[in-house]
């Protein structure tokens, strides 16, 4: 930078590298799993009994993540909704595919999310899940720096859409539509700004679009039948 040699890293890795040469490279391997050693500070913040951030060994199942550091969910296991498991960047995971999912680059690779930074955020079922993901929304359009097309107008057009998804005001066929211009946001932008736009509305749709019906045909006056209606029929 400025024609001086100059290292470009964040302060986690480099934090660990004198330990590492106290202690050696094999001692840091011994932690984790295959392709995923060492160990992660996650910080882990929402619906837990005792939010904190933590150095633990990579691939620790989330519930035991969870249950030695911060006491347990909030509410008990059975009130965990989701888990975004690395950043608001990352796609959320429901509580069933996250309970024993191992806390690392492959195993949430497994569940479609990612380890990310390790900005564990845990949500219950206290939490109105589509407009948290319409929140993180406005964050990325305000962070956009407008110098990509598809990162400027999406980001906007997408906040724009999921608040009307989080009101209920949209049409259904939106959804799709919003999905669409998910997937033409994601990777056509020089930084990863786009994708982390991208990603968390993909993974509310993914997982979440039973929600996402039920507010727009409550708002319509439509008949909204429950999964067991909807299977006698």
């Amino acid at each position: 930078l400025y024609g001086c040699p100059t290292t470009v890293n964040n302060v986690e890795s480099i934090a660990v590298v004198p330990t590492i040469l106290r202690r050696g490279a094999e001692w840091f391997a011994g932690f984790g799993r295959e392709n995923n050693k060492g160990t992660k500070l996650y910080q882990i913040s929402g619906h837990v009994e005792r939010p904190c951030v933590v150095e633990e060994e990579m691939g620790i199942p989330f519930r035991e993540l969870i249950e030695r550091h911060c006491g347990g969910i909030r509410g008990g296991w059975d009130n965990l909704l989701a888990v975004i498991p690395g950043g608001s960047s990352v796609p959320l995971v429901p509580a069933a595919e996250i309970m024993d999912a191992p806390m690392d680059f492959d195993g949430l690779k497994a569940v479609g999310s990612g380890l990310g930074t390790a900005a564990v955020i845990v949500m219950d079922k206290s939490t109105d899940i589509v407009r948290a993901i319409s929140r993180i929304s406005y964050f990325y359009k305000h962070e956009s720096c407008g110098q990509c097309t598809p990162c400027r107008e999406g980001t906007g057009w997408m906040w724009r859409v999921m608040e009307r998804m989080r009101t209920g005001e949209a049409a259904l066929s939106e959804i799709d539509t919003l999905l669409q211009v998910t997937k033409q946001v994601e990777g056509h932008s020089i930084c990863a700004l786009g994708d982390a736009a991208a990603w968390p509305i993909q993974g509310l749709i993914k997982h979440f679009r039973p929600e996402m019906e039920r507010r727009i045909n409550e708002r319509a006056g439509n008949d909204v039948l429950t999964p067991m209606q909807e299977a006698a029929e």
